[in-house]
């Protein structure tokens, strides 16, 4: 595996050669045997730790795909737990499960640091951008998974690591998609629907800060920032909501929990 391995990695001062010792903990950790290797080197490295010119191994690829895979998977999940439940209410949910602090919170659950390759450059930090890059990397780690060992694996370690943990911590009765909160307040009070707009964009390739502004009825009504357009569209509707006077505020819908 070794040889196989080092034609990766052998050539890049910023990145450690995987041993066989971190493999092994890898398949105790996805309970799988791994046959791929080279798919999780590639879900597992950052586009910081690679050339320009060898820019497609990076992990978004698989970061890609394991976000759908995620989502099918976890909206699956709570349509069988929550058989009651109406759209609305299993929408926001799986934002909930799926959103970047809580494949934040897996990635420190599962210790995906020690097996992450980025560049030199980076240090591990909120200054970096470091919680996105590790949420960005258990998508793409889903997404290996799922290529390697099948759906049956997927849905194991997901449900481990992601969906038990966060319905022990409550996440399915906490409503934080800002985003559909303000979209159902426009609804009701009948007026234009939410418009986000992408109006700067800074920092290095490999850290990039994004500020979106909302656009309701052609007026500003809140700005974001974030590492990248999600999270700073999440942060823009927060800011959006607390302009709202206090007496429209019964408009929001907010589901009860039980």
């Amino acid at each position: 595996m070794l040889t196989l391995l080092s034609k990766y990695f052998d050539k890049r001062k910023s990145i450690k050669l995987i041993t066989k010792k971190k493999f092994k903990l890898l398949e105790e950790l996805i309970d799988a045997k791994i046959t791929q290797p080279e798919i999780f080197i590639e879900a597992f490295t950052h586009r910081s730790a690679i050339d320009h010119q060898r820019y497609k191994n990076s992990n978004e690829r698989l970061e890609f795909l394991g976000d759908a895979v995620l989502g099918f998977i976890i909206g699956e999940a709570l349509f069988v737990a929550f058989p009651l439940k109406d759209e609305g209410f299993l929408t926001k949910i799986r934002a909930n499960f799926v959103n970047k602090a809580a494949l934040y919170d897996c990635a420190k659950r599962i210790n995906l640091l020690q097996f992450l390759f980025v560049g030199a450059e980076l240090s591990p930090g909120p200054q970096n951008g470091f919680k996105t890059i590790l949420a960005d990397a258990v998508e793409a780690l889903i997404g290996a998974i799922y290529m390697d060992c099948g759906m049956e694996k997927t849905q194991r370690f997901i449900r481990k690591y992601i969906i038990e943990p966060n319905l022990q911590l409550g996440l399915h009765l906490i409503d934080e998609n800002f985003k559909s909160q303000l979209l159902e307040y426009t609804q009701a009070v009948r007026i234009d629907s939410p418009k986000y707009i992408v109006v700067g964009e800074s920092g290095p390739e490999h850290d990039r800060e994004f500020t979106v502004q909302i656009s309701i009825s052609n007026k500003v009504w809140g700005e974001g920032k974030g590492k990248n357009k999600k999270s700073a569209e999440q942060e823009a509707a927060r800011n959006a909501l607390q302009t709202i006077p206090e007496e429209n505020k019964k408009y929001l819908h907010k589901f009860d929990s039980n």
